[in-house]
C-alpha cells in the first residue's frame, strides 16, 4: 500500500514520548499471547503471515531500554517477547525464526540474523529490564545461545550488542567477552577498497550495527583503539548517508564504491541502526556531532526526508513500511514500527542528557 507525496501532510513537531508511547500502542496491537506478529496491511495485522524471532528480539530489546513511557504496555510486551525468544532456541543454542500463526515452528535452529538478535535482545534484558524475574531467565538464555558462532557480519554484530550490555554488569563474563572478541574480528576480518572505509564491499542493511558492534567491542574490551575504528567507520556512514541536513540512507538494493544516492526503498531498520550506534558514540565521546546525527534519526520519521514525507501514522502509532522513490508504503509492520520506537528511544534519552 503506498502513498503519493501530496497525500501525507506535514509533520507536527516531534514529541518523542508521544510518537513513542503510540508505537507501543501499535506493537501491542500487533502481538498476541504467543508473540509479535511480522507483518501488517496498513494498520490491521496478518496473522496468516506468523512470527518471527527477529522481530520479537527486537521488541525485547525496545522493552528492556523502557522505563518511562506506558510502562504496563511494555512490561506485558517484554514479557511476551522474552516467552518467544527462549522458546526459539534449540538445546545447542541455535535459534529458530518462523513460525506459523498456529504456532508451529517451520524452520530448524540456524547461526542466522534471528540468532544475533536473540543474543541482543537477551543481553540486553539481562543487563537492563527493570524485573528481576526478566534478567534472570534472559542469562539463561543468553548463556545457552553464547555457545554459538556465526559466519556472518551482522550476525556476529547483533549477538555483540547484546554481549556488550550483558558486560556492562558483569565484567567477568567469560562468554560475553569472548563473544565480543570473536564478533570484532569477524567484522574487520575482509581488507576494504582503497577510499571505501566499510568493512564490506557493499552497505547492505541495518548497516550502522556493524559501526555500533566495533564501538562497543571496543569499550568492552578497553581497546581505545577499537573504538576510533568505530568512529571512523560511523563518521563516514552518516556523512555518505546524509545531505542538506537531512538522512538519506542506503536503499535495499546497498550501495558499493562510486554509486551515490539518493537510494531507494528506504529502510526504518537502516534509520533505527544508525540511531543507535550514534547514540552509543555519544555515550563514548560526549560530541554534539552524535548528538545531532540522533536528532537527524528521529527527524527522518517527521518527514525531514528526501521526499518530505511522514514515515509513521499519528492515530494507528505504527511506522510505514518504507520510504520508495515517490511515495510511503503505508503497511505498517512490526519491524519498522519497532524502528520507530527504537529511534525514539534514543532521541529522548540524548535529549534528558
Amino acid at each position: 500500500m503506498t502513498a503519493s507525496p501530496t497525500s501525507l501532510a506535514a509533520s507536527p513537531p516531534l514529541d518523542d514520548d508521544a510518537v513513542l508511547a503510540g508505537a507501543l500502542r501499535h506493537l501491542e496491537h500487533l502481538s498476541d499471547e504467543r508473540g509479535l506478529y511480522e507483518h501488517a496491511e496498513h494498520d490491521d495485522l496478518r496473522p496468516e503471515h506468523g512470527y518471527c524471532t527477529d522481530d520479537n528480539a527486537r521488541l525485547l530489546v525496545v522493552a528492556a531500554r523502557e522505563t518511562l513511557v506506558d510502562g504496563a504496555v511494555s512490561q506485558r510486551l517484554g514479557t511476551s517477547a522474552l516467552a518467544f525468544v527462549l522458546g526459539a532456541l534449540d538445546d545447542e543454542g541455535r535459534v529458530r525464526n518462523r513460525m506459523d500463526a498456529d504456532g508451529r515452528w517451520t524452520d530448524t535452529g540456524s547461526t542466522d540474523d534471528c540468532w544475533g538478535r536473540a543474543l541482543w535482545g537477551l543481553g540486553s534484558a539481562a543487563a537492563h529490564h527493570g524485573d528481576p524475574a526478566v534478567r534472570r531467565a534472559a542469562r539463561l538464555g543468553f548463556d545457552l545461545g553464547v555457545r554459538q558462532r556465526s559466519r556472518w557480519p551482522h550476525a556476529m554484530a547483533f549477538a555483540a550488542l547484546g554481549a556488550a550490555d550483558l558486560l556492562l554488569v558483569d565484567r567477568n563474563h567469560e562468554g560475553a567477552r569472548s563473544l565480543v572478541a570473536a564478533a570484532v574480528r569477524r567484522i574487520l576480518h575482509e581488507p576494504t577498497a582503497v577510499g571505501w572505509v566499510w568493512p564490506e564491499a557493499r552497505l547492505t542493511y541495518a548497516n550502522a550495527a556493524l559501526a555500533e558492534a566495533i564501538l562497543a567491542g571496543g569499550a568492552a574490551l578497553d581497546r581505545p583503539a577499537l573504538v576510533d575504528r568505530g568512529l571512523e567507520m560511523l563518521r563516514w556512514l552518516v556523512d555518505l548517508q546524509s545531505t542538506a541536513g537531512h538522512l538519506s540512507v542506503t536503499g535495499h538494493r546497498g550501495r558499493g564504491p562510486g554509486e551515490s544516492g539518493p537510494d531507494f526503498d528506504q529502510q526504518p531498520i537502516e534509520v533505527a541502526a544508525l540511531a543507535d550506534a550514534c547514540w552509543r558514540a555519544y555515550t563514548l565521546t560526549g560530541s554534539a556531532e552524535w548528538s545531532d546525527a540522533v536528532g537527524m534519526a528521529a527527524n527522518w520519521f517527521a518527514a525531514s526526508n528526501d521526499l518530505g514525507l511522514v514515515m509513521y501514522d499519528a492515530v494507528s502509532g505504527g511506522g510505514y513500511d518504507g520510504l520508495q522513490y515517490d511515495s510511503v508504503n503505508l503497511n505498517q509492520g512490526a519491524e519498522s514500527t519497532l524502528a520507530l520506537a527504537s529511534t525514539m528511544q534514543r532521541a529522548r534519552s540524548l535529549a534528558s542528557s
